[in-house]
């Protein structure tokens, strides 16, 4: 069975960087497509970023297009977010998700597969 496992998540300043990975295991991610998805507090889960199967289709949420970038390394079974120009507006709880499907969406309702998450906290 599919398991994913997200790191990277932690402090950061205004302005600053992080990369989060989400490692898969029991399966291979190669016929999956992998959305990322952040809870803030008190506030509903919404997609940020998704990536096809093949990683040639790339989807982002208005709020962070310019300044995160989903790639995947089929070969390592992993997928990354990168995340620049952070604003305390991105601190949320990060989860990467999996579903069977050649294309990505942005909806969570469609993926099958999620990771426990990552914290990412931005603040001076």
């Amino acid at each position: 069975q599919l398991q994913l496992v997200e790191s990277g998540g932690g402090l950061a300043q205004p302005g600053g960087s992080l990369r989060l990975s989400c490692a898969a295991s029991g399966v291979t991610l190669d016929y999956y497509a992998i959305g990322w998805f952040r809870q803030a507090p008190g506030k509903e889960r919404e997609g940020v970023s998704c990536i096809s199967s093949s990683g040639r289709t790339t989807k982002y949420a208005d709020s962070v297009k310019g300044r995160f970038t989903i790639s995947r390394d089929n070969a390592k079974n992993t997928v990354y977010l990168q995340m620049n120009s952070l604003k305390p507006e991105d601190t949320a709880d990060y989860y990467c998700a999996a579903r069977m499907f050649r294309l990505c969406d942005l909806s969570e309702t469609t993926y099958n597969y999620w990771g426990q998450g990552t914290q990412v906290t931005v603040s001076s």
